[in-house]
């Protein structure tokens, strides 16, 4: 039996299978996504969904969905599924789902009276083509399939309507058609490995609408495309495979082409395994770049996100490779001692204090699993940081006289809890901020090592007396001894700021800690006693009036609660990697049971993956992306922790 399967009883609720949902890429940019029974809920989703360099990179949804129908004995049955007013479904093809398997690619098994008709989904690798196949498993007699695309050709963060500028008309090519909307798309190219007619009926299907959107309190009702239907004759034991494709193909290949790919992939049958298979999924290579992509199916890449996840994701199979191509890319982004927060590639910002300083993180990652040249390669870099941050930077980013980085910009959130309402940060944490001093520390310390190393004199003689001041400087202003824990941050108008955040935890995992062990454990006693939870960490204790349980409603009240008490899975790797720093194989079984309770989400909101957020209140149900980098990347890496180095308990 497979790891994670859908039965018909669980498929057949929309209460329950709109709820989960899946998401493919290409590892170009490209990705497909949609719930468990093809009906779509966001304006994310599709069946192919591609970055276009004439609109700036921008993804845009091509085939947002395929209609199959099923014509036996005079009789049709549609097999697809949408939403529109009034929580009308139509078609309701969901109920003749049997189950729904993702042991190595997504696949359906559909039952209609006599017919069993099995769908398989697939991205090509590093090119702008989905395949579908079809295997017919059973049939009493010839039958007929009819096949009806959905176009939208439209920006991923945008909806469409019917309007006289589109191109309805089709070119044929080999076994199917191709259609451009509109000026300046590719073509999307739809072929079929047979003989198929094409019947046109160009029209304009209104209304369609998308659930999550509608909660997230955005526009949610869009109007698609379809120039007709493809249709074809088919018995038992055919298989037909359907490709939607910015290329023409040859169409005796596309058989091949679907099976090659699918022994290649990462099956799906164990908690580690689906997470090696999502790990790969954040990577994209495009244009000469590597990068990461935060989350699907709306983030970019973000150097913050990037930093913080690449190691455990170069851990799932790419390792040294992966480190350096992506670790080159963001460094031939530096601007002024800064990485972008957003790669935009027309418009980058660099509005982040701490992506800077996780990268020297990712550079001792990369070294400690053998990247013996990681100094060599990145130390120009490093410095440049170090020497911007000393100096001062864009953003007001600058080293006091104690040694310490204070960042004040005003209406500008620059820590990775940058969630603004109205033009004002919810949680703007301006001055000297608990994890952005802890890394400057871990990142000095680190760079006064490998410059030791290397016998450069210079760089030593001017940064060797800054540690200790940092130290002293840091736990002067930041430790608590009455409460035995740090400030969140401290700045000239407000003083301390002690609400118990998980930002402390991470002054415990890093490499070079300001901390000794009794404070360490204090730190992460508070922290454990407020802010752990089966999901991962709230950003905020449930004591504090500013609380927020539930990360839910429109933009504003989602972003008003995303750092106020929401849970961050990603959190669990600087807390379990403290934890086992002070506790050591004592406190193995508790990382164990955290990190292994993530299991039960496999099957949850993003189908194999782990979500972005979590509500801070039991029951902690899943918010945000379906699939986030650093919630995948953090948690391979503590495993690796766990096996490489507690391998006995």
């Amino acid at each position: 039996m497979s790891y994670i399967k859908f039965d018909k009883s669980q498929v057949v609720n929309l209460e329950y299978s709109l709820g989960r949902e899946m998401i493919r890429t290409n590892r170009a940019g490209s990705y497909s996504s949609s719930t468990l029974v093809g009906c779509n809920t966001r304006k994310y989703h599709g069946l192919l969904i591609c970055p276009i360099d004439e609109f700036g990179g921008e993804r845009f949804v091509l085939l947002s969905s395929i209609d199959v129908t099923v014509v036996n004995k005079d009789k049709s049955f549609n097999i697809g599924i949408r939403k529109y007013k009034g929580d009308h479904f139509s078609p309701r093809g969901h109920k003749y789902i049997e189950d729904y398997d993702v042991d190595n690619i997504p696949s359906r098994t559909y039952r209609v009276g006599g017919v069993i008709l099995k769908q398989e989904r697939m991205l090509v690798h590093y090119e702008e083509q989905l395949l579908i196949k079809y295997t017919v498993l059973e049939a009493s007699e010839p039958m007929k399939l009819q096949f009806r695309p959905f176009l939208a050709f439209r920006n991923i963060h945008q909806l469409t309507h019917s309007n006289l500028s589109a191109n309805t008309k089709v070119d044929y090519i080999e076994n199917g058609i191709e259609s451009k909307m509109y000026d300046g798309f590719p073509a999307l190219k739809m072929q079929f490995s047979t003989n198929v007619e094409f019947i046109p009926v160009p029209y304009w299907y209104l209304g369609v609408e998308y659930l999550e959107e509608q909660k997230r309190g955005y526009d949610y009702s869009e109007d698609l495309f379809t120039p007709g239907f493809f249709e074809l004759k088919a018995q038992k034991g055919d298989i037909i495979i359907f490709s939607a494709s910015t290329k023409e193909e040859k169409t005796s290949g596309l058989n091949q082409k679907f099976t090659k790919p699918v022994t290649d992939k990462i099956p799906r049958d164990s908690f580690i395994n689906c997470l090696r298979n999502a790990a790969q999924q954040f990577v994209e290579k495009r244009g000469g770049k590597t990068l990461i992509i935060a989350g699907y199916p709306w983030f970019g890449a973000w150097g913050r996100d990037t930093f913080i996840s690449l190691p455990g994701l170069a851990l799932a199979r790419h390792g040294l490779v992966l480190y350096r191509e992506v670790l080159d890319t963001q460094v031939n982004n530096m601007k002024d001692g800064l990485f972008p927060n957003m790669d935009n590639a027309s418009n980058p910002a660099f509005n982040s204090v701490d992506a800077p300083l996780w990268f020297f993180w990712a550079v001792q990652q990369y070294i400690e699993h053998g990247g013996a040249d990681g100094w060599e390669r990145y130390g120009t870099a490093a410095k440049s940081v170090l020497n911007a941050f000393k100096n001062g930077t864009d953003f007001n980013i600058h080293m006091r006289g104690n040694g310490l980085i204070y960042a004040d910009a005003p209406g500008k959130a620059l820590t990775w809890m940058d969630a603004v309402v109205y033009g004002i940060p919810v949680t703007p944490r301006r001055g000297y901020a608990v994890e952005i001093n802890a890394l400057w520390y871990n990142a000095i310390s680190f760079s006064l090592e490998m410059a030791a190393k290397e016998n450069d004199k210079k760089f030593t003689k001017e940064y060797k007396m800054l540690p200790d001041l940092i130290k002293k400087s840091f736990l002067e202003i930041f430790w608590d001894d009455k409460l035995g824990y740090l400030a969140d941050y401290v700045n000239d108008a407000e003083g301390k700021n002690l609400f118990i955040r998980p930002n402390m935890v991470i002054a415990v995992s890093l490499p070079y800690s300001m901390l000794d062990k009794y404070q360490m454990k204090t730190v992460l006693d508070v922290a454990d006693r407020d802010l752990v939870t089966a999901r991962g960490l709230r950003t905020l204790s449930p004591s504090n009036t500013l609380y927020h349980g539930v990360c839910n409603g429109n933009q504003e009240e989602r972003d008003n609660a995303y750092h106020q008490g929401t849970v961050w899975p990603w959190l669990y790797g600087p807390f379990c990697e403290g934890w086992l720093k002070v506790y050591g194989q004592q406190g193995v079984q508790k990382v164990k049971k955290l990190i292994y309770g993530l299991e039960a989400v496999m099957s949850e909101h993003g189908i194999s993956t782990i979500s972005e957020i979590y509500d801070g209140d039991p029951p902690h149900s899943p918010q945000g992306a379906i699939s986030q980098a650093w919630s995948v990347g953090e948690v391979l890496r503590i495993i690796n922790l766990l096996e490489t180095k507690f391998a006995n308990q």
